[in-house]
This record gives C-alpha cells, structure tokens and sequence, in this order.
C-alpha cells in the first residue's frame, strides 16, 4: 500500500463477500479471520488454510480499512487544519505534508487531512476520535490556551503538538525556536544601525506569534529602545493582512527605517505594500521575513529566518506520534529545532 494525501476519511466499499460474512460462514470471529487474512502468527496454520481457501473461493478482497478496524487499528494519521485560503499553495505547509506523507508510506501507514473551519476545529477532532478514525493527530498552529490538546490529553489519544501551549499537562512537541529566530533577526538590524524597528505578526492566540512578538519586545529593550507601539501590529497571517500593516506602519509620524515579518504568507503582503509605495526595499526599508520566500515579488533575495529542513520536520512527527503509539511517555517527546538567519539583499545599513 502506497501512502496517500487524502481529503476525507476512506469508506467501505462492495466486495463480493465481505469480513463479516466470510466469518460467518467459517464460524469464526472477524478479528481471526483478519488476523489469519494477514499472516499473525499467533493464527493456528489449520485456520489460516480454512481463511484463505474461501477467500479465494469466493473472490473475497479484504477492504483495507475494515481490515484495520478488525484489528483495532486504522493505520492512519489524521491532521486536522484550520485551513486559510493561501495554505494550498503555502510551500511549507506542502513540505511539511510531503514529510509526513513520506514517512507514513515507509510504515503502509496513510495521512488523512480535514481542513476545518476555525470556529469548528474541537468538533472536528472529536468525530475523528469518537469514530476510530485515525490512529493518532499533528495539532498544528497551537494556540496560548488550546482546548484540542486538552481534549485529546484528556481522552488519551496520541498526538504531537506541531507548536506549544502553556497548557500544565504533558504532551508531546515538535517546534522551532521562536524566541532565538526573532532575536537574531532584531539583533542583526540594530548592529546595522537601525533603531525604529517595527514588527508585523499573525495572531496573537497562536502561540508562536505571542512568542515571536515577545521576543521582538524583549530584544529590543535589552539593547535600552523602546518599540514604538504604532509600529507593531499583530493579526496578520496572510498577505492581505500583511499589506493592510505596513499602510498602517507607514502612516504614523515617525516611520520605522526596518520591518520584522513574523511570517512568510503575510511577508508576501508587506513586500508588495511597499513596492506599491515605491518605498526602497533594503536601502530605505530593510525587511526581514520568517520562512520561505518564493514568491518575494521583487528581483532581490529577502532576508529571511529560516526553518531548515522543513520536510524533515514532518517526517519527524511521524517518527514521534509512533513512538507515542508504541507507548513512549509524551514527556520524552519534546524536540526543538533551531531556526537560521539567512541573510540577502532586502537588509542595509540604516541610512540618516
């Protein structure tokens, strides 16, 4: 069986004779005849002969997910999504999936992916759990208080947190260092010169906006400036919300001579804003971008701070919701990776 980037949970479909009625017929129980249909040895070889010679008889074909259900497994990781309009074409998102799809698949294992609503994130979890449906979950954009890891903490079903939370019980993680990647880049612009320096982030719900935003504070006061509060501006998580922030940086009486941007898809956003404005992109503004920046929309390399091996962050959660549903304790699951400051030609030196 390959492994498979599916949209929806599978369904039975029509064999000639199903599980259930082989079992009849041999009068014995579905989870024997499955487990005789798939070589365990704990099946005596006389039974398994009995299977399989009317299994061919009759041109039985197991279905695959009603197999699994008769073992008590789907073989199946599921990743519930908030899904926003730009996440298809979101090249990390992509990587990160292909890393999951790709380790899954060395496993026969399947991912399935059921973008959701926002405000219907926790019920969809729920019918995924309370159906049997997966195996175990990728919680991705965690959020400060997230009721989905208080949920599945609570009804103990495997999962790793794509993200943290300050939630007090243990869970397992896979993360990227935001307060390292944030500091590097404050970091890098104040000893180019700059001290306006202003920051444009996603929401501050998303734990990771809260701890980049923080860091950003952070870094700045360590170094004695005060941020101005007119050039930080959150709730921007796609490139619309990202044009809308830098009108709105732009706008204030003392505008910032560098932007922090706390992600790529609103990075998008702020690139062309300031285009559109004929603003210098690296000589009169110096722009930082986290993530990838494919689709830059200027002849230049954005600065960027990077989260290196995106694919191998996917594969690596699929290593970890294994373990857990091999019994590994989610309090051994913590993996933090480091970001890299990734420097091009949209930084400069601060010009009087």
């Amino acid at each position: 069986m390959t492994s498979q980037f599916i949209a929806v949970a599978a369904t039975d479909c029509d064999t000639p004779m199903n599980l259930k009625t082989l079992a009849k017929s041999l009068g014995l129980s579905e989870t024997t005849v499955s487990r005789a249909l798939n070589g365990y040895p704990e099946v005596s070889e006389n039974t398994r002969e009995r299977v399989l010679a009317l299994a061919r008889a009759t041109g039985y074909r197991p279905n695959p997910v009603a197999r699994n259900l008769a073992l008590g497994r789907t073989n199946m990781i599921g990743v519930v999504y908030p899904l926003h309009p730009a996440d298809f074409g979101d090249p990390m998102f992509l990587e990160v999936v292909a890393g999951m799809t790709e380790a899954l698949s060395r496993q026969d294992m399947d991912l399935i992916i059921a973008p959701v609503r926002t405000d219907k994130k926790l019920h969809a979890y729920e019918q995924l759990v309370q159906g049997n449906r997966v195996d175990g979950l990728v919680v991705t954009r965690t959020r400060v208080h997230d009721d989905r890891i208080s949920y599945l903490t609570r009804v103990q079903m495997p999962f790793v947190a794509y993200g943290r939370t300050l939630t007090e019980a243990p869970y397992a993680w896979f993360d990227y260092d935001n307060e390292v990647g944030i500091r590097m880049a404050a970091e890098r612009l104040m000893s180019l010169g700059h001290r306006r320096i202003g920051f444009i982030g996603a929401s501050l719900d998303l734990m990771s906006a809260r701890q980049r935003q923080q860091s950003f504070i952070a870094t700045m006061q360590s170094a004695g400036i005060a941020p101005e509060p007119a050039h930080i501006v959150d709730n921007a998580i796609d490139k619309h919300a990202g044009y809308k922030a830098v009108m709105r940086i732009l706008s204030s009486s003392a505008k910032p001579s560098a932007l922090i941007v706390d992600n790529h898809l609103a990075g998008i956003g702020v690139i062309r804003a300031l285009l559109d404005q004929q603003v210098a992109i690296g000589s009169e503004m110096s722009v930082i971008v986290w993530g990838s920046m494919e689709e830059s929309l200027i002849d230049k390399q954005v600065s960027i701070i990077s989260q290196p091996g995106t694919r191998l962050a996917g594969e690596k959660m699929i290593e970890m919701i294994l373990a857990l549903i091999d019994g590994t304790p989610s309090s051994e699951l913590h993996v933090l990776w480091q970001p890299e400051l990734i420097p091009g030609e949209t930084v400069g030196h601060y010009r009087h």
